[in-house]
């Protein structure tokens, strides 16, 4: 059950990338943050009532940590979208996205069958072959940047909400969620962005389903698996966004991003078995 709902997390997040990635070369970064963070904190409070919490003090902690570093993380992965070609800034993203979380968990005393940890070795080449990108363009090197400071702060998102209990239902992304849209909107206001949406960027709300599940599938993979496996899957993202940028926007998959996709659905395979 922990390997499906972290491929739908990670399917959901390559999804949701591939159209923040859209909508912010269209409006700016941080308007578009700020829509799909609160169409997912819609989503993740409904959905919240509906199953019920029982969330302690420390559950709604964790959630607003997460979402400190989910609002970061999205800011600075949409503000490299927009500038940068997506199968730079997205796989970049990954690596902070599942090594910190990783580490965490081992650190914590998680000990993965000697399968899943062979899944969990070749998962980080995968990404980094993903991440590969023959590009020279000097305009894209900021993405380089704003996809590492997006992984860290992914890294950090799921690291804390996956220490929620099972007990606390949904109450920790809704948290998170809440969180995220003032993280993003101090971060605007200290950088003198602009971020109150306008009538362009109102189009990402269509992402607010898809990040709240994204979220709430990984929350639920934590309570049925490992955090150091849950978390390299669901960052096995930028898979789907790699190969939606390559059918839809014609961006080219070199050989080794191609090479880190097979690896990648190895280490799934491993993981899967372990």
């Amino acid at each position: 059950m922990a390997i499906v709902l972290s491929l739908l997390s990670a399917l959901a997040y390559g999804i949701s990338d591939f159209l923040g990635g859209i909508f912010a070369k269209r409006s700016t970064p941080w308007q578009v943050a700020v829509v799909g963070q609160s169409s997912s904190a819609v989503c993740a409070v409904a959905a919240t009532c509906v199953v019920g919490w029982h969330a302690s003090s420390s559950d709604l902690t964790n959630g607003a940590i997460a979402g400190l570093g989910g609002g970061a993380g999205v800011a600075f992965l949409y503000r490299g979208l927009s500038t940068a070609r997506m199968g730079v800034v997205a796989p970049l993203s990954a690596v902070g996205a599942a090594l910190i979380p990783v580490a965490f968990g081992l650190i914590t005393g998680e000990r993965p069958s000697w399968l899943a940890a062979a899944g969990i070795v070749v998962a980080f080449p995968a990404i980094a072959l993903i991440s590969k990108v023959i590009d020279e363009d000097p305009s894209h090197r900021g993405g380089v940047v704003d996809g590492i400071l997006a992984g860290i702060g992914f890294g950090v998102l799921f690291t804390f909400l996956g220490r929620a209990s099972e007990d606390s239902g949904l109450a920790p992304l809704a948290m998170s969620q809440l969180t995220s849209i003032l993280t993003v909107i101090a971060m605007a206001v200290v950088l003198r962005q602009v971020w109150v949406p306008d009538r362009g960027a109102l189009r990402a709300a269509v992402m607010g389903p898809l990040g709240s599940s994204a979220q709430g599938a990984f929350l639920y993979a934590t309570h049925h698996g490992l955090l150091s496996i849950v978390s390299v899957i669901s960052s096995l993202y930028p898979a789907s966004t790699v190969l939606l940028a390559a059918v839809v926007l014609r961006e080219r998959v070199h050989r080794a991003q191609g090479i880190g996709l097979a690896l990648a659905a190895i280490a799934v395979s491993l993981v899967a078995v372990g």
